[in-house]
């Protein structure tokens, strides 16, 4: 994707939303959209409406960008995001981050649902993203000419997800006596899902959860200098000695059990920021 684009898309939502200029970007995993309900919007907009966004074609994807209030905050969010998988090129994926920076982000909390390798974790459990393993994606979303007016050729992975964020959101679980665990997530293409073999090679590399999605999104958040935070809910366990069929009806409904802490988190944190 171009610069051009993503200004003539940041430039349409701009114009159809009377400048609304959001300061907090969300993007909602599978499963995890409900967190709109509490936002007063201002406006809702279908992806296909929006020139140049991908279509989101999951079907538990809902595909509807909002532009609202948060505890105070302004915010655009995003219930259902894209994949390498559904056909598109990293550079479509990370395409909404891009124009979200445009549009006046300075922060970027992202939601997924992912595979919990670690032994300490149960189903609907939540995991902060402390950090990532992006080695196995097929593409890098940075790859290309390199959009200058939006950072650097080389950014800096040091501290992808912030590390302030991850503190506060640690701290809120603490005070609302919420479980939650920290941790390594790696990002696979998929769409199918690991064999025991893999899941084992993953863990032996450090990692905690596993998903489809996010990483892309983070690298080109980072090279744009927005704060990072991510959240996992554990829909599924990859412990190859204890490994079960995958149910996509399971996961969706551990996500759903999940998901008023996860809201919880999200919210307080945008009220502190």
């Amino acid at each position: 994707m171009t610069y051009p684009q993503i200004k003539e898309t940041s430039n349409f939502l701009n114009d159809l939303t009377n400048k609304f200029e959001p300061e907090i970007g969300i993007i909602l995993g599978t499963g995890l959209g409900s967190l709109v309900d509490d936002i007063e919007v201002a406006y809702e907009i279908s992806y296909d409406e929006i020139p140049n966004f991908p279509v989101a074609t999951v079907e538990f994807h809902s595909g509807r960008l909002f532009f609202g209030t948060l505890t105070g905050k302004r915010v655009v969010c995003m219930q259902g995001r894209f994949h390498h998988y559904e056909g598109y090129t990293m550079q479509q994926v990370a395409f909404p981050v891009r124009v979200m920076k445009l549009l006046g982000v300075h922060t970027l909390m992202v939601s997924n649902a992912a595979g919990g390798m670690n032994d300490l974790y149960k189903l609907s459990d939540l995991m902060i993203i402390k950090d990532h393993i992006s080695l196995f994606l097929p593409q890098n979303p940075l790859t290309g000419p390199n959009l200058d007016e939006l950072g650097d050729r080389f950014p800096d992975m040091c501290d992808p997800y912030d590390p302030a964020l991850v503190s506060m959101a640690l701290g809120i679980a603490r005070e609302k006596k919420l479980s939650i665990h920290a941790g390594v997530y790696v990002s696979v293409p998929g769409p199918h899902l690991e064999t025991r073999a893999e899941y084992r090679m993953l863990r032996m590399l450090g990692a905690d959860a596993v998903g489809m999605s996010t990483v892309p999104e983070i690298l080109a958040a980072r090279q744009m200098h927005l704060r990072c935070f991510g959240l996992s809910v554990i829909t599924d366990m990859g412990i190859p000695e204890k490994l079960e069929k995958a149910d996509i009806a399971k996961i969706i409904a551990a996500a759903k059990k999940a998901e008023p802490n996860m809201t919880l988190i999200i919210k307080e944190m945008i009220g502190q920021l």
